[in-house]
């Protein structure tokens, strides 16, 4: 995954900010909307995390971000047909090194924030729907803009984002090829050895 997708994914990530009460009230692309403008003006103004802070980026990931993503469904959808050959042990494993591993990485991107915008396209949903398509697009200061698409579900905690597509490119089924290699070569204990050395480095690169 380059840098740019990175960027805009967690760039993207951030417009869905806000109280968790209105979170569960809101519809997807309201939520995403209203908050929007707050958020790009907060990093805009934290000077920490424009000089590349990522320890304080990280914090406000943790605090902020995850209430708004279901990390559940992100790694039933990057592990494919195998999520089915793991226990039940192995499925939360897997869902933790899996979130560590999506926020450390997308931390960085943080910080290579240069003023874009971002437009969202209204949502068409009927009042049942509990699975819908929040479209957006990424408007560099030049250059062509970026659609950045997320797939959100309704839950009892409000919407939550399971995936994201940047000009139809999964994000995270772009990781079902590595995760289904690792297995067949060393099985799902295999992947979660991977995963948490992977997390162990970027840990390392972080606390620099």
């Amino acid at each position: 995954m380059n840098n740019v997708c990175k960027y805009l994914f967690l760039l993207n990530i951030f417009c869905f900010i806000t109280m968790q009460a209105n979170a569960q009230t809101m519809a997807p692309d309201a939520l995403a909307r209203s908050v929007t403008d707050d958020v790009l003006a907060l990093i805009r103004a934290d000077k920490e995390i424009l000089a590349g802070n990522q320890k304080k980026v990280l914090e406000l990931v943790e605090a902020k971000v995850l209430p708004h993503f279901s990390f559940a469904s992100m790694t039933q959808l990057a592990m494919g047909r195998n999520w089915r050959q793991a226990n039940a042990e192995q499925q939360q494993r897997l869902i933790g090194e899996f979130r560590t591993l999506l926020v450390r990485t997308y931390t960085t991107a943080l910080t290579q924030y240069k003023n874009q915008a971002v437009e969202y396209k209204p949502v068409r949903m009927a009042a049942n729907d509990t699975d819908v398509v929040v479209q957006s697009l990424v408007k560099p200061v030049s250059g062509a803009p970026v659609a950045v698409d997320f797939n959100m579900e309704k839950t009892d905690g409000g919407w939550k984002v399971y995936n994201v597509k940047i000009e139809g490119i999964s994000l995270v089924e772009n990781y079902r090829n590595t995760f289904n290699s690792e297995i067949q070569k060393h099985g799902v204990d295999g992947l979660i050895k991977s995963l948490a050395e992977k997390n162990r480095s970027n840990a390392q690169v972080t606390q620099k």
